[in-house]
């Protein structure tokens, strides 16, 4: 792993929002983990799901309505990612641990892997936010230029139309490429990847196979395979720009901070890692309820970022303590006060992302 720490010599910043945080958990006596509101999801979710799995497969429905549902239905899948593989796989749904582990490989039902997940978003993202060469998130360079410090090409002068493209098929290719480069690269970008014991790669395999026989064998037989494949496609379409909007939005937008590690050396960042983590992040849309309803609390990503074991049901309670802290101590809160200004934000940040660097313009004439 590339050498990075962080000045935490004065985390005044962090231990500040910590004690008020915890104060506020005191004094209202709640747990930190998921309550009703999360479990309601979850019973709404899931038997929707299952509900457009089975009317896709059992019953006759024509083109323009089967394209329709099987968007729906990747929709659905994303949004069961958001609140229950998220908050489950960081610990967060339940104060027991082994409901969080099985509530966790919801992520391999929809067709990934929750040990490489942890640890490429727990441990590298959740650390190392927007610091390039350390964090996979904002790795895709060439194909993508999402920092400063990345390398242009020409290609990505049309950036801001293509990545639209690039998000449709994008849970696809983490289904059936990205996970399988990790896993037999035994890497997350630049970082190791933790050793799997004879359980995880059972699990891996067998939750892959299974992928393979629900999504693939099961409605080949029933529908055919031009029928699957429009389905097939649709449902990763809406699934891969759900998902990769959503996280695109919670730190490659205008006002994030990018940091670049090159890996030569050992490396400080002057700030505290908590003050790290809220100038790399941002909200959107923190008081439309739908779209915090259907993402899972991801768009107070600040406060996702600050308390990660904290289920997403407590973010818009939280969030006045975070940002008056972030007040007092002189910190930026970056915030959009709907999903379309963070959008514009996006695409504005990675056409201007698109331009040729004034540096290499000066170097090539």
């Amino acid at each position: 792993m590339y050498k990075v720490t962080f000045n935490n010599r004065d985390n005044s910043f962090h231990q500040d929002v910590k004690s008020s945080v915890e104060k506020y958990f005191s004094t209202q006596r709640v747990n930190k983990t998921g309550n009703w509101k999360l479990y309601i999801k979850a019973l709404i979710l899931v038997p929707v799901a299952v509900s457009l799995y089975l009317t896709l497969l059992f019953v006759h429905i024509n083109i323009i309505p089967g394209i329709l549902i099987s968007g729906i239905f990747g929709f659905v899948l994303a949004s069961i990612g958001f609140n229950i593989m998220h908050d489950a796989c960081h610990g967060a749904y339940s104060a027991k641990p082994w409901v969080n582990n099985i509530m966790g490989l919801s992520l391999n039902l929809l067709g990934g892997n929750a040990f490489i997940w942890k640890f490429k978003h727990n441990i590298i993202h959740h650390t190392y936010t927007n610091i390039d060469g350390i964090d996979d998130d904002i790795a895709k360079s060439p194909v993508m230029r999402q920092c400063e410090s990345q390398k242009w090409v020409k290609a990505h002068r049309y950036q801001h139309i293509y990545v639209v493209i690039l998000y449709a098929v994008s849970s696809f290719a983490w289904v059936t490429m990205m996970d399988f480069v990790k896993y037999f690269k035994r890497k997350v970008h630049n970082t190791n990847l933790q050793k799997m014991d004879l359980h995880e790669h059972t699990i891996f395999w067998l939750s892959k196979i299974l992928y393979v026989v629900f999504y693939v064998t099961i409605p080949v037989h029933f529908v055919g395979w031009s029928a699957w494949a429009i389905g097939f496609a649709s449902m990763h379409i809406v699934m891969g720009l759900t998902l990769a909007l959503v996280f695109q939005l919670a730190h490659v937008v205008e006002d994030a901070a990018f940091v670049f590690a090159p890996g030569i050396e050992p490396q400080k960042i002057e700030a505290e890692w908590a003050i790290h983590q809220v100038r790399t992040t941002a909200n959107f849309a923190p008081r439309n309820k739908l779209i915090g309803w259907f993402v899972g609390g991801l768009n107070y990503q600040i406060e996702h970022h600050l308390f990660p074991k904290v289920s997403h049901v407590h973010y818009p309670a939280i969030s006045g303590i975070i940002r008056k802290a972030c007040d007092d101590h002189q910190i930026h809160y970056n915030e959009f006060r709907t999903m379309n200004a963070a959008i514009a934000s996006h695409f504005r940040m990675m056409k201007s992302l698109g331009r040729k660097p004034v540096t290499e313009r000066m170097v090539n004439g």
